[in-house]
This record gives C-alpha cells, structure tokens and sequence, in this order.
C-alpha cells in the first residue's frame, strides 16, 4: 500500500514536536548552573524545577495515551502543544523559583499529552509493516538527536541568556503548531464514540504514576530520609492496586488490562525502562566527570556528547535494513550489545583520559540508540488495534520516562553513598566508576529480556506447524 505525500508530511510535523521534546529537556539541563545563578535558587530548588518535569510527565504519560485514543488525537495534540508553548514560554519570564516550578509541571503534563498522540498519530496514518516501521525509526532517531544537539544548543543559548532555553522551544511549537493545524487529519473511520469516560480510573492511575515517580525521584537524596520516599512507593502501589480493581469492574474502563497479555509489548517496555535508565544514568555521570573532574565547559561537554546522537544518521538509514534482514529483537538485542560494551570500557576511565579514549563509548552508544530505540517503538505497538495505539504509545514512553528518573536516581544516590564525605577528585572518580555499574547492569539486564524474547519466538515458531496440524 503506497504512503501518500501527506502522510510524509504529517510525520514531519511530528518529528518536529518529539525534536522539541528532546531539545526542552536537555537544554534546561545545561542552562541549571546559570538559573541558580541568577535567581539565587537553592540546590532543592533546583532540583525541583527537574523532578517538576518529570512529575508532569510521568504522572500523565497513561492518562494523556488513553486521552488520545478516546477523545481524538489530533485535538489532544494541538491543544496540549498549545500550552506547552504557552508555559514555556512562562518559564523564560520568571523572575522567581516558584514560577518555574509551575511552568516546568505544566510542561510536563503538555508532554505527557501530547506525545503518545503523536506516537498514535504515525501508528495511525502509516499501514502496519515496512512504510510504519521505517516512519517510526526515523520519529525514534529524531527523538534521540533533540536531546544530544539539545545539550550544544542548550550551552550556546545559555552562553547568551538562560532565558532563551525557554524561549527557543516557544518559537519552534509556533512553527510545529501552525503546520499542524492544516496536516494533521483524524479519519472518520478513526474518530472515537465516546461512550463514558472513566474518571475514577484516571484519577488513581495518575495520582499512582505520580506517586511512584516521586518516590523515584527521591531515591536520589538519601539523606532527606527514606521514610518519605517509602511512604510515596506505598501509597503508588496502592492507588495502583485501586486502579486495577475499578477498571475491571468499569463499564468503560480507561485501559483493557487485556492489552498487558501481550509478552512482546510487556518485554518492550521493560527493556525501554533499562535502556534510558542506563543511557541517563551514564550521561549524567559523564557530566559531571567531564565537568566538575576534569573543569570541561558546558560547550564542550555538549559536543563531546554529540557522538552519541550518530543514531541520527542510522536510525532512518542502516536500521530498517537490518530490521528487514533480521527483524526487530535481533537488532535490539546487538544495540544493547553495543550499548553493554560502551559502558564496560568506560569502567577504566582515569582523570587522564583523552577524548579519543572516550570516542569509542561515545560512537557505541549511538549504536545503542540507533539499534534498539526504534526497533522497541514498533515492537510495543506492532499488533496493536487501532483504537488503543494511543494505549500503547502512552504505555511505552511511561517506561521511557520511569525509567530515566530511575536511571538518574539510581547513579545518584551509588555515587553519593560511596562519595560519603570524601572530597578531592581522587574520591570523585572512585564514586563514579562504582555509579558506573548501574547503567551498565540496566544494559546487561535489558540484553537477557531481548534473549528471552529471541527464544519465545523461537519456541512460537516451532509450535505453530504443530498445533495447525492437531
């Protein structure tokens, strides 16, 4: 079945709002230093203006899915990528930390709205198999390349005024949002009958995600205490078990918990979890080696990162080859291979290292993105019917999103608790090679879910014939 030139075009736009997503995040990253700076924010500040993100975000990234699905994708799009535009535009002008809390939250929420109506968007429009396959690599390749030309365009804006990491996103939702508005379509065939929304669902699932990406983000400040961050996991857990309970006794529940009997998109999104778990915890601990170790700019700490955004490059060119030839598990399995690999050698790393002894992990981790991003984007929404790709898409960047916070707070609170007291760059290092087995034991992990999935289908395969012949 032929893609139409406007499909080509709708899955531009798109490309465009998941490279603002990806720019967002890692240009306030860079910008942290400065904003402090200026606003004389304190270091729980300033961590919260991260976590506010990550709240919104992963709090609404399954409500914003099922949104999509029943209430229209295009219409959950435009609006949440309207105010996305408007409050980030709202963080640019703050004048005080609390304002940028509320922005950053806001933000948060817009995306969890409006990027698995995206997703559902191409899944939608682009026919199940070579043509969807290769939009969703080149969607996956442009998601990994905002955030790695995201960290060198965040340090040259903050170079002239912080203000412009926010402000830079406001300029290019404009230009996304008056292109969509003509493109993007919603099939009447696709056009959702909304018989019931499910209130009390949404409501403990997002209070649930919440709750748990609190106690996540917790996790990375072991001093406040533990019993906060146990008191967030349990109340998590339980909103969770209340939102099982209403959704099988709901006439219209918001998710079919059918849909999580699916072991391939179970496995996807495990292994998405362990991916950007591994690739945040190491990036951020590469920061703060190349930084605060070896006294490295943010401009050159952005660009010695932009070798791992080669999954630019390869993602809508090398990897649908080797999705045809080999199919989607075997070359996630060799991405995070490449990605096990990248974060073992970096285990010797000294204070003396050279950016060439660097370049390989660098390049590796580019294999990673460009091999196993894409490839679990299909495999989590491959066989999925229609009316809940939006579902699907919710489900996987809420894994996507879990588990960078985990990532993050994992390597933090490992290199905070071997750092003890000690101070010196000698005890920097040490605590940052131990914080190094995280991402590298996320990566080992993943690379034996993918080895289990090889095997299912394998196994699948063989008893097919038989059970046909029965």
């Amino acid at each position: 079945m032929p893609v139409s030139a406007r499909s080509w075009a709708v899955l531009i736009v798109l490309c465009g709002a998941i490279f603002l997503e990806g720019i967002d995040v890692a240009m306030l990253n860079v910008a942290l230093p400065s904003i402090r700076a200026d606003l004389g924010l304190s270091t729980g500040m300033l961590s919260g203006v991260v976590s506010a993100y990550v709240l919104g975000y992963g709090g609404f990234m399954l409500l914003g899915g099922r949104a999509a699905d029943l209430l229209g994708r295009r219409r959950m799009f435009l609006l949440w990528l309207t105010v996305f535009l408007l409050f980030s535009g709202l963080g640019g002008f703050a004048q005080e930390g609390w304002v940028l809390l509320l922005a950053r939250f806001v933000t948060g929420v817009a995306a969890g709205f409006m990027t698995p109506a995206g997703l559902s968007l191409i899944t939608t429009s682009f026919p199940e198999g070579r043509p969807r396959n290769r939009a969703l690599l080149i969607y996956a390749g442009t998601a990994a390349g905002g955030f790695a030309l995201g960290l060198v365009i965040g340090g040259l804006l903050t170079a002239i005024d912080w203000r412009w990491v926010f402000f830079a996103p406001v300029l290019l939702s404009l230009v996304i949002l008056l292109a969509a508005i003509p493109l993007l379509r919603e099939p009447e065939a696709e056009r959702p009958a909304v018989r019931g929304f499910d209130l009390a669902g949404a409501a403990s699932v997002t209070g649930a995600m919440m709750l748990l990406v609190y106690g996540v983000v917790r996790l990375e400040r072991p001093a406040d205490g533990p019993l906060l961050t146990v008191a967030a996991f349990a109340g998590g857990l339980a909103l969770l078990a209340l939102f099982v309970t209403i959704e099988r006794r709901s006439a219209n529940p918001l998710v079919r918990l059918g849909i999580l009997r699916s072991g391939p998109l179970v496995r996807a999104n495990l292994m998405a979890a362990l991916l950007t778990a591994s690739f945040f915890g190491f990036q951020f601990l590469l920061t703060l080696y190349l930084q605060e170790l070896r006294g490295w700019s943010t401009i050159q700490t952005g660009l010695a990162l932009l070798a791992a955004a080669a999954d630019v490059v390869l993602a809508p060119t090398l990897t649908p080859w080797l999705v045809n030839r080999y199919g989607n598990v075997k070359v996630v399995l060799g991405g995070l291979l490449s990605g096990l690999l990248a974060y073992a050698l970096f285990l010797g790393v000294g204070l003396d290292w050279t950016y060439a002894a660097m370049l390989p992990s660098m390049l590796l981790i580019g294999l990673m993105f460009a091999f196993a991003y894409g490839p679990l984007t299909i495999v989590a929404t491959d066989g999925i019917a229609p009316q809940e790709q939006g579902l699907a898409g919710g489900l996987l960047n809420s894994s996507f999103q879990f588990g960078a916070a985990l990532g993050l707070s994992m390597v933090t609170a490992v290199n905070v608790a071997v750092l003890g007291g000690a101070t010196g760059k000698e005890a920097g290092l040490a605590a940052m090679r131990t914080a190094l087995l995280v991402p590298t034991a996320a990566t080992l992990l993943a690379a034996v879910i993918a080895v289990v999935s090889l095997r299912t289908r394998a196994r699948v395969r063989v008893e097919e014939p038989v059970l046909t012949a029965t």
